[in-house]
């Protein structure tokens, strides 16, 4: 519905437009307090947060866009500033000596490209969701850097590793492209001529956009990460079946790793459901037992999604606008998920307590030693559920929880 509103709205903008004003642009950062060490006003705190990772972010790198090499009549290479987002056009890629190593590494593009139909983009791919996603958002960001939103285009995936690739999330990329994923390897010992190519802005690149993304504190913005959940949940077509009236619907997610598991989950459930108001539902998302696009379903459907420190918490890009993050125990990562959660506009809460919180063993990782990430938890089940209650008190004042009518209403 947010989309058809926008498409009726013809004055709506997403901010990086000429003549956009404020009052139309799809999201404006919200800052609560100056940080002296990043500005010297709140106007300035939300400008800057702007750039950093917002819209404003495609502003800048527009601004930067500059001809490396270029012939009228025949090809073209235009670049960001250190190569971190290309557009060409004929493009000859000489790939009969194949450079392969052990490491997928980082670098911008010009330290990757040998040479100075079909649209094609290229980009290169992380594992876990948390990584991974960092590529599906920075793609979103290049289709707006390029202006164009067209599933009508081929992905080549840049992997110069010896080793395959398994990807977990595959579903995601219906999102963008109606073709399957091209790998690098299959133009080996080739000379290759893209007519139309883009280099996709990198992710986890230095001063990159999602990881490692230096944020000023107290800010947040309900805007270009709320356009990317948009995206993937209408491309994909994730419906919302809420609120649901006199339910706040809870989420608790499990973990069958070998750390960070949840000892005492079995009663902080069991908690949860004597209280009335409360839908609760456990799951645990193996891949093999909950498809992605189910995974999707119950995230975007849920009202305070709960779990500890790790990659599956990258599924609150995809909660509702009202809903509450929990962090149960961010295991001594303070920024991780806050600032995901900062960066996507929704509430984040986590752990406070630390004499309430109960770890297994000081953790044992492999080679570090002592490691609050590598042991399992216990937790009060009272303060748990104070926390809870809390995070359903502000799911509850939310302007957007406006539960929808029931069939028999209706």
């Amino acid at each position: 519905m947010v989309v058809q509103d926008a498409l009726l709205d013809v004055s709506a903008c997403w901010g990086y437009e000429k003549n956009c004003g404020p009052e139309n642009c799809f999201g404006y950062p919200v800052c609560t307090r100056v940080d002296a060490g990043w500005a010297s006003s709140l106007e300035a705190s939300q400008e800057l947060f702007w750039k950093q990772a917002d819209f404003g972010y495609v502003t800048e790198r527009l601004s930067e866009m500059k001809t490396l090499q270029g012939h009228q009549s025949y090809s073209s290479l235009k670049c960001t500033s250190h190569t971190r987002f290309c557009r060409a056009t004929n493009l000859y890629l000489d790939l009969r000596n194949p450079r392969r190593g052990h490491e997928r590494s980082v670098y911008p593009w010009g330290t990757r490209l040998n040479v100075m139909d079909q649209p094609e983009c290229v980009f290169l791919a992380g594992v876990n969701m948390y990584h991974h996603f960092c590529d599906f958002v920075n793609l979103y960001i290049s289709q707006h850097i390029n202006n164009s939103f067209s599933r009508d285009i081929k992905i080549l995936m840049w992997d110069t590793s010896f080793y395959g690739y398994g990807d977990l999330f595959s579903e995601t990329w219906k999102a963008f492209s109606d073709y399957d994923i091209i790998h690098l390897k299959t133009f080996d010992t080739k000379r290759v001529c893209f007519k139309d190519v883009v280099f996709s802005l990198l992710p986890r690149m230095r001063y990159g956009l999602f990881y490692n993304t230096p944020l000023i504190s107290d800010c947040h913005s309900e805007g270009m990460f709320r356009a990317f959940s948009q995206y993937v949940l209408y491309r994909l077509n994730i419906p919302q079946d809420g609120p649901k009236e006199g339910r706040i619907r809870v989420t608790l997610l499990a973990r069958s790793t070998d750390y960070r598991k949840i000892l005492n989950q079995q009663e902080l459930t069991n908690a949860l459901k004597t209280v009335p108001l409360l839908q609760v539902k456990v799951v645990d998302y193996k891949y093999k037992d909950v498809p992605f696009l189910e995974q999707l379903s119950i995230t975007h459907n849920s009202d305070i999604f709960i779990g500890i420190h790790g990659a599956g918490l990258t599924h609150l890009l995809f909660l509702p606008d009202w809903a509450v993050i929990f962090e149960l125990y961010n295991c001594q990562d303070e920024s991780c998920y806050r600032d995901l959660a900062r960066l996507r506009g929704i509430r984040y809460a986590t752990w406070q307590k630390r004499d309430k919180v109960f770890p297994e063993d000081k953790g044992h990782h492999p080679t570090l030693g002592e490691h609050p990430k590598f042991t399992n938890y216990s937790f009060d089940v009272e303060e748990f559920l104070r926390l809870v209650l809390k995070a359903a008190g502000y799911v509850l004042d939310h302007p957007e929880w406006k539960p929808r009518p029931s069939r028999d209403e209706l």
